[in-house]
């Protein structure tokens, strides 16, 4: 599982010009599963983008969580961070989890975050427009297979 952590003072899908979701202060998470992904996977993913320290405190250092500040959660399914472009000029994306399988996984990982957070989403395989004002800007990846 792979994940695109992005700290944000605001973010919104749009779908066919109808805004889908949004936030304002808080994550926005750029999600893919890989075919090996299971239910391991998403706890420790949702675990560190819950407790993971990168907003800033009084003092200006990034020592408060997502949950500190009460923040809000933008999660965007994104296969293409499976993205293997090693030959030719186009992206293979074979080391994605097959999207019926991707689709459980995303719902399954929202839910978990949603047990702690107030979470919005994209519509799974929908053509998106992603916008986003990132603070800092702050942008980390997380690879569940990277503990």
């Amino acid at each position: 599982m792979k994940v695109v952590i992005q700290r944000v003072k605001r973010a919104s899908v749009t779908i066919e010009g109808q805004v889908q979701a949004a936030i304002e202060q808080g994550l926005l998470l750029l999600v893919g599963f890989g075919p090996d992904d299971e239910l391991e996977d998403l706890l420790y993913t949702s675990r560190k983008i819950r407790d993971m320290r990168i907003f800033e405190d009084s003092a200006g250092k990034m020592n408060l969580s997502i949950r500190d500040i009460q923040g809000q959660i933008l999660s965007v399914s994104q296969f293409t961070l499976y993205a293997n472009s090693k030959k030719g000029n186009r992206p293979a994306f074979i080391g994605a989890a097959a999207p019926d399988v991707a689709r459980i996984l995303y719902e399954d990982f929202n839910r978990l975050l949603a047990q702690d957070l107030p979470v919005q989403t994209g519509v799974f395989g929908a053509d998106m427009k992603v916008e986003l004002v990132n603070d800092g800007p702050v942008t980390i990846l997380l690879d569940s297979k990277n503990k």
